[in-house]
């Protein structure tokens, strides 16, 4: 069967590669293997992250209509950031926005399933329930690609996008003989994620704040890794964290100084516990029953496990006729929890441009368009990479001493909070001049041997 687009991974990267390029004029199929879910009927797409959208990221995204309120959970107020000893409280985000609020949460897996509808309304194929084996690559003359379907069903197509998420599982397959010797394993999903782990979980009236998102740092060992609380409809929450894998609880220096870690901790604890550690740290005055798991919610029984990117995102080899987007190509971050306006807008560049046949402007497309994002992920995440508890009270008492009334904090205000303050502005700025030009990215198109 012949397309001129074939998008691997029908998440949001997937599907706003698919819409795009149907929207264009292209013959586009986004297949997608599925997975069941107890909050969705019928299969699609994992649909698993802590899923909030800052009011920035609405205009990231680049759609062009409102996410509708089916989606949505939450208008959201602000975000707080709790330290073992300081917190903070922002009230915006501090970048220019069109969004009339903080931003929102949402229902991930409606977010997917809209996404999907407006993918087939503008006339792409959406195939679900069937995986891909391989990919067969012709790249001597004009490339073109040959996705086989677990079924044995052969889709070819001129353009390819992968959209398989941080695993990576097709993508790597694609890229790895692209690239000198084991330069991919550098973006092995062990290696380059974290893990995921939230629950759903009824939140006492007393303590519930459905306007704002909650976020501790400082009270797990690992780079990037932090609780959260997100609030849901009624007075569910997702309660989750992100932890790098495969740490090491030995490496870990000044442990006791971790409120989420016990003496008596051996290896570093799974992420149930830890959140029953959080629950009952944080809301002293609550018994842990008092926070009932909703097992009809989420992925299975109240639950949902996911990898999340936490490295440095790579350009995609674009002579090829391939585009690497989303998770898949590293683009979301660990240090945000997630990033689906980054894969919407991602996916919308992929698949518009190779609806035109103009691919090759890809990289300096999502660069454009998301660059400044990434560089300032990228930059705060290097920047914290050996932050301890008594880095996160001192980071967080700069921001109070300089605060203002309003909430409306800016980076460069640390500018003015005397020299530790200063100190960290310019750690900041020079972290992110060495990324300049698009220096973030990891594997750069000329590394593709073609």
């Amino acid at each position: 069967m012949d397309y001129d687009v074939v998008i691997v991974g029908g998440g949001p990267a997937g599907s706003s590669a698919g819409q795009a390029a149907a929207a264009a004029g292209a013959d586009a199929v986004v297949v997608e293997k599925g997975v069941p879910r107890a909050d969705r009927e019928g299969l699609g797409p994992d649909s698993t992250d802590a899923a909030g959208i800052l009011d920035y990221w609405v205009d990231m995204m680049d759609l062009d209509e409102s996410v509708p309120e089916w989606v949505k959970h939450r208008e959201l107020s602000g975000a707080d950031f709790v330290g073992p000893s300081e917190t903070v409280n922002l009230d915006s985000t501090g970048m220019e926005s069109t969004y009339p609020n903080f931003g929102f949460t949402m229902h991930r897996a409606r977010f997917d399933d809209w996404l999907r509808e407006r993918a087939e309304q503008a006339g792409a194929e959406y195939r679900v329930g069937t995986g891909v084996r391989e990919v067969e690559s012709e790249l001597t003359g004009e490339p073109s690609h040959t996705v086989v379907l677990k079924d044995g069903t052969e889709l070819d197509c001129r353009y390819l996008v992968l959209a398989d998420g941080p695993q990576r599982t097709i993508t790597g397959k694609v890229l790895d003989p692209l690239l000198p010797d084991g330069q991919f394993e550098q973006m092995a999903s062990t290696r380059a994620n974290h893990i995921a782990y939230q629950e759903y979980r009824e939140i006492p009236d007393d303590v519930y704040e459905p306007d704002r998102i909650k976020f501790w740092w400082g009270y797990m060992p690992g780079h990037t890794a932090y609780p959260w609380v997100f609030p849901n409809d009624g007075n569910v929450a997702r309660v989750g964290l992100t932890m790098p894998i495969n740490l090491d609880l030995d490496s870990v220096e000044n442990r006791e100084r971790y409120r989420l870690l016990h003496p008596d901790d051996e290896r570093v604890p799974q992420g149930k516990t830890y959140i029953e550690r959080l629950i009952e740290d944080a809301y002293p005055d609550h018994s842990l029953d008092e926070f009932p798991l909703q097992t009809d919610r989420g992925k299975a029984k109240g639950t949902e496990t996911y990898p999340i990117s936490s490295t440095r995102p790579i350009e995609s080899p674009t002579d090829a006729n391939v585009a690497v987007v989303g998770g898949a190509m590293g683009a979301t971050s660990a240090f945000h929890e997630g990033g689906d306006h980054v894969a919407v807008r991602t996916g919308k560049i992929a698949g518009r441009l190779a609806a035109l046949g103009a691919l090759k402007a890809y990289n300096s497309e999502w660069h454009r368009a998301v660059g400044d994002e990434v560089l300032r992920n990228v930059a705060m995440a290097d920047l914290v990479r050996e932050y301890g508890p008594d880095d996160w009270d001192r980071v967080f008492g700069v921001v109070n001493d300089i605060m203002p009334d309003d909430g409306m904090y800016d980076t460069k205000d640390a500018a003015f909070a005397g020299l530790t303050g200063l100190k960290y502005y310019l750690q900041y700025k020079w972290t992110k001049f060495g990324y300049r030009s698009g220096r973030y990215a990891q594997i750069r198109e000329d590394d593709y041997a073609l």
